[in-house]
């Protein structure tokens, strides 16, 4: 079913009101698109969206068999995006990823030039496929893409074409010959989605319709570059207000053990809170979400909507967490429930 989007009066010229009716129309058909591969998993579609219209990378985090390839390329191509798969490996070499330069000979001069081969990294939607299992030396030379927009080889920048976003999955369960991924690195995921079992009905729903039939259902492109950029745009533009702006800013300052908005649980369970890079993607997560549900201003519900996909992979927990089974996940829900509607912590009396 359509949202219907109240746009403020001073963005009501016609561009802006059709720009939100393509919107409204566009995410509609992109999750009746998807459904005709993807059963269940709303929330994390969900989710996909969000860092596409925020303009970010998520990073999936899943067990084998959930169909983490499936979904991205399908979200790819129901998005009219090109699409690249890199499978990371422990012989992966960042020239595999951003592309290299290779010597050409003019066979009639012999005159020799150098000549950049792009890499599987342009592109605009890139699957990194188990980025876990490569390196820090290959995992790095996604830093400056995801940041920048840009790879450096010899020297010479080369741009990257918008939109682009990295979607990164990683094998919870394996830990053998995987190299966890840096703080610096995974600071620049928007968001760390955990890609969860189907229910029963869902995947009895899966199982009828992939073993009757031999090949995946086609999906149609709903949208092109071009409105993408432009949907980002109008997600910058929806207003925050000052009170829903502070309470975003509170609820990070409160992972941060050393700040006095931190509760009791932070100062026992976490040893690294999360950046101000968290406050701003949180934010902007709410103002994406604020859109999709129909509305042009976020309220704090957006916030807390979003906290878990958006400070999991930023909070560190330290050695009284693990030995106490309170997993980050836990820590941050039990941080939401001590926060008031002032959005500061609640104090007992």
């Amino acid at each position: 079913m359509s949202v219907e989007v109240e746009v403020p009066s001073q963005l009501q010229d016609e561009e802006t009101i059709a720009l939100v009716g393509s919107f409204r129309e566009s995410l509609d058909r992109i999750r009746v698109e998807v459904g005709k591969v993807i059963i269940g998993q709303e929330e994390v579609v969900e989710h996909l969206l969000l860092t596409l219209l925020v303009g970010g990378h998520c990073l999936i985090t899943g067990m084998p068999g959930t169909a983490k390839t499936l979904l991205v390329r399908t979200l790819a191509d129901a998005l009219g995006l090109t699409f690249n798969r890199i499978q990371f490996t422990p012989d992966l070499m960042p020239t595999d990823v951003t592309g290299t330069d290779i010597i050409e000979e003019d066979i009639t001069t012999g005159h020799r030039t150098w000549t950049f081969v792009p890499g599987p990294i342009f592109a605009n939607v890139l699957l990194a496929d188990e980025i876990n299992r490569t390196p820090p030396k290959t995992q790095s030379a996604l830093l400056e893409a995801m940041q920048e927009f840009s790879v450096t080889v010899r020297g010479n920048h080369h741009d990257i074409e918008r939109p682009f976003f990295v979607l990164a999955t990683q094998n919870p369960i394996e830990l053998e010959g995987t190299y966890p991924l840096p703080e610096a690195q995974l600071d620049r995921f928007l968001f760390n989605v955990i890609l969860d079992y189907l229910t029963g009905d869902e995947e009895v729903a899966v199982v009828n319709r992939y073993t009757t039939r031999m090949d995946i259902p086609a999906v149609e492109a709903c949208t092109t570059p071009e409105q993408i950029m432009k949907f980002q745009w109008l997600v910058r533009q929806v207003p925050v207000s000052e009170t829903v702006n502070r309470f975003a800013v509170d609820l990070v300052r409160a992972t941060r053990p050393e700040d006095p908005l931190s509760t009791d649980i932070v100062r026992k369970y976490i040893q690294y809170g999360a950046s101000v890079r968290a406050t701003m993607f949180l934010t902007l997560a709410g103002k994406a979400r604020a859109l999709m549900k129909g509305r042009y201003h976020v309220t704090r519900d957006d916030i807390t909507a979003l906290v878990l996909p958006v400070l999991r992979h930023r909070v560190l927990t330290n050695y009284f967490a693990e030995s106490d089974n309170m997993d980050v996940d836990k820590v941050l829900t039990q941080l939401l429930e001590e926060f008031d509607s002032a959005g500061l912590k609640a104090r007992a009396s």
